[in-house]
């Protein structure tokens, strides 16, 4: 049987990522956000805000890698879902960047909690 206390999860980590969480689904599902930068930089937008998501929870729970990975993905999804009841556009490019920023982020954090300890 699992310890409960070895799977916990720290307050900090789940506090801070449900605040990402929330500004990026802010940032992303509000009709009429102008578009910053260049033609096509969105995507390193989705990218470096899906890394972000993930770092406490990546840092936090480094074991979880796939877990957090499904989980932001499937965030990821439902805001590209939603996106078009909301007056945005739906791309399956931003749902890569996601996925990849979130894939970036989890092997940073992977390979940061291994030179810890």
């Amino acid at each position: 049987m699992p310890d409960p206390v070895q799977n916990r999860v720290p307050r900090w980590a789940i506090f801070l990522t449900v605040l990402i969480a929330l500004a990026l689904a802010i940032a992303t599902l509000s009709p009429g956000m102008p578009a910053i930068g260049p033609q096509g930089s969105d995507k390193w937008q989705h990218f470096a805000g899906f890394a972000l998501l993930v770092l406490p929870l990546g840092y936090a729970r480094p074991d979880w890698g796939l877990r957090i990975l499904i989980g932001a993905a499937a965030f990821g999804g439902v805001i590209e879902l939603i996106q078009p009841n909301v007056g945005r556009a739906a791309e399956w490019a931003d749902l890569v960047a996601d996925i990849a920023g979130a894939a970036a982020g989890i092997l940073a954090m992977r390979l940061l909690t291994l030179r810890r300890g």
